[in-house]
């Protein structure tokens, strides 16, 4: 069983940054790989981006506003069983409940319950 809990959101302006964290508790041996993903209300979960243990990354295309690469910097830190995403120029269409998800190695996710991004205009 891995715990995943989010912090970071947070209200703000558009074009301001956050930094979000995640940190996985529990049995991370597990994990191959942590995500963020967001999820609008009535909406599927989508993938935002991801990294594998050793830092490989990957960026989703989602459909509330294409892929956030340009804009976002993930980081892992496997020894602190963390996972950070720094978003910047945030703008009104990144309003929404971002979770951390983690991909085990039985073939599971983890996900956490996820931190509210609020941005206005």
């Amino acid at each position: 069983q891995v715990q995943l809990v989010e912090s970071g959101g947070a209200p703000v302006q558009a074009g301001g940054s956050l930094r979000l964290s995640c940190v996985a508790s529990g049995y991370t041996f597990m994990i191959n790989r942590m995500g963020w993903y967001r999820q609008d209300p009535g909406q599927q979960r989508e993938w935002v981006a991801s990294s594998t243990n050793s830092g490989a990354k990957s960026f989703g295309a989602p459909s509330f506003g294409g892929s956030l690469e340009d804009r976002v910097t993930i980081t892992r830190h496997k020894d602190k069983n963390a996972l950070y995403m720094k978003m910047s120029s945030l703008k009104p269409e990144d309003t929404g409940v971002y979770y951390c998800g983690a991909e085990l190695t039985i073939g599971l996710y983890s996900w956490g319950r996820g931190t509210q991004v609020t941005v206005s205009s």
